[in-house]
């Protein structure tokens, strides 16, 4: 991608230990604002050139699959009627935007840089704010936010008498937190409403520092609202404009089943209404994913296989799943189980369920005697014994 760097301002940050929630244990100091003529002969055009790119190429989803996913997309708010420049976040975005001179540009980053000094948790490093225009598309500038984190116990070697050298104010770009704006959905097309945030540590520095941007619900939560729309919407039909007890049961089932964190098959719809419900889901994101846990096991796929590969039965009182496909395929450490010539399903179906009938009426003796007397038969043919040779 072919950046033109307009203004870049570097900032250091301080903090009384690794992290402070105290405003008075920060501090930060303004090292230099580079124009572009600047930037080309430095060497943090190095450090940043393949940054800015990575930057803008990164994917985002804008459902990630969890609230905890790195990259998301912010959203600045407004009130029901107003337009963005109600919103004091990109304003003050825009007028970093809209600098004219190193000097204004200079006066706005340490504004911002004022305003990111009094979020709850900040930890020392590099601060940067840079405004670069991507040539291949657009005449008016991008804005990149970058934060580097002091990176610890760093050393350069030396000469043959001291090894190494400490080096104190060591940032990497491994780590970078970094803002965006605006957001390019698709080349050649930028979203004013947008901005792309990344932070790839736990804290959430940046989210605290736009107070005035939203971010789209995860996934999961925008399809759990879904399914309990749909199952809403089964209630009002199946008992149209009818009231009573019966039906103030069933909402209050589903308001107390859609509240629980762990939850357990209901078995409320038949297997064509949820394959029904299934499809509208998979038609608006194919590779939407699905996960359960029977007992202790877990199984991942997609939402998409089931009814295809992935089946729910019943069977002796016991849960049964179903996975079909047409091959295994094993990882990491070697197990028996590789080596196994599998049964037929109509051979495995009698032993589902019967474990726990032994175990709830124990294992008579006639059975074990007839066990033992197997073991001590000496009679057979042992050339034709085809077991694992443990």
């Amino acid at each position: 991608m072919d950046f033109m760097l307009q203004y870049l301002s570097f900032f250091v940050i301080h903090t009384d230990g690794e992290q402070s929630t105290s405003s008075s244990g920060r501090r930060f100091k303004h090292y230099q604002t580079l124009d572009g003529d600047d930037y080309e002969d430095s060497e943090i055009k190095k450090f940043l050139d393949e940054e800015f790119t990575r930057i803008v190429k990164r994917k985002v989803e804008r459902n990630p699959n969890t609230a905890n996913a790195p990259t998301k997309i912010g959203r600045f708010m407004v009130e029901p009627g107003y337009e963005l420049g109600s919103n004091q976040n990109y304003n003050l975005f825009q007028r970093l935007r809209d600098a004219d001179s190193k000097d204004r540009f200079i006066g706005i980053a340490d504004e911002l840089v004022r305003i990111y000094m009094d979020t709850s948790a900040v930890r020392g490093g590099a601060f940067i704010v840079a405004l670069s225009k991507l040539n291949t598309f657009f005449d008016t500038p991008f804005l990149f936010l970058l934060k580097c984190d002091f990176e610890p116990k760093i050393a350069r070697i030396s000469d043959e008498r001291s090894l190494i050298s400490h080096v104190e104010m060591a940032i990497s770009a491994r780590s970078i937190k970094s803002i965006q704006y605006p957001h390019m959905p698709e080349e050649g097309i930028m979203e004013p409403w947008e901005l792309k945030i990344h932070q790839a540590s736990h804290a959430r520095y940046f989210e605290d520092f736009l107070k005035y941007v939203s971010y789209e619900k995860p996934l999961p939560e925008v399809i759990g609202e879904q399914v309990v729309e749909m199952v809403h919407q089964y209630i009002a039909d199946k008992w149209q404009d009818e009231g009573g007890s019966e039906r103030s049961e069933e909402e209050n089932a589903v308001e107390v089943w859609a509240a629980s964190e762990k939850r357990e098959l209901q078995e409320w719809w038949s297997h064509e209404q949820v394959e029904a419900a299934s499809a509208a889901l998979v038609e608006q994101k194919p590779d939407l994913p699905f996960s359960f846990k029977l007992d202790a096991v877990t199984v991942k796929g997609l939402l998409s296989d089931f009814g295809g590969n992935i089946h729910f039965a019943k069977h002796n009182g016991r849960y049964v799943v179903v996975i079909e496909g047409d091959q295994f395929q094993f990882d990491r450490g070697m197990s028996p189980i590789e080596l196994l010539q599998p049964r037929d399903l109509t051979d495995v179906m009698p032993l589902i369920g019967s474990r726990v009938a032994e175990g709830e009426e124990g294992i008579s003796n006639t059975d074990l005697g007839t066990v033992n007397d197997e073991s001590k038969d000496d009679s057979r043919d042992d050339s034709r014994d085809d077991s694992p040779p443990w």
